[in-house]
């Protein structure tokens, strides 16, 4: 049996949100919790556009991408990133990055869902 939970946005911080959702999909609020399974919940965050996202945080968080190359390394602030891929991407990238990285993290971010 699934369980479809709704996260509302509106007027909270990017962090706040990302670690709620990223808590909810790993099964961490499960009775039934185990960290060799994907948990059977599916998590759906309305009104991401709503977030309160500060104009200085916007300027100056900064994320790297780091090809291998020389001359590779890419640095995009997150109202670069926000303007690209839109509000609901920022938010998809922070859940990701606070889920573990195994062979579970694709089945796991499946089960999430952001709605502008």
């Amino acid at each position: 049996m699934t369980k479809n939970i709704k996260i509302d946005a509106e007027g909270k911080k990017l962090g706040r949100i990302a670690s709620e959702v990223a808590a909810t999909l790993i099964g961490k609020n499960d009775a039934n919790f185990q960290k060799n399974q994907i948990a059977d919940v599916k998590v759906e965050v309305v009104n991401s556009s709503k977030m309160d996202i500060t104009e200085k945080k916007a300027r100056t968080k900064v994320y790297t991408n780091y090809s291998g190359y020389p001359g590779g390394l890419r640095k995009r602030s997150l109202g670069e990133l926000s303007i690209e891929k839109g509000y609901a991407g920022v938010l998809e990238r922070a859940v990701a990055g606070m889920i573990h990285k195994n062979k579970l993290k694709p089945g796991i971010l499946k089960n999430l869902t952001i709605k502008e």
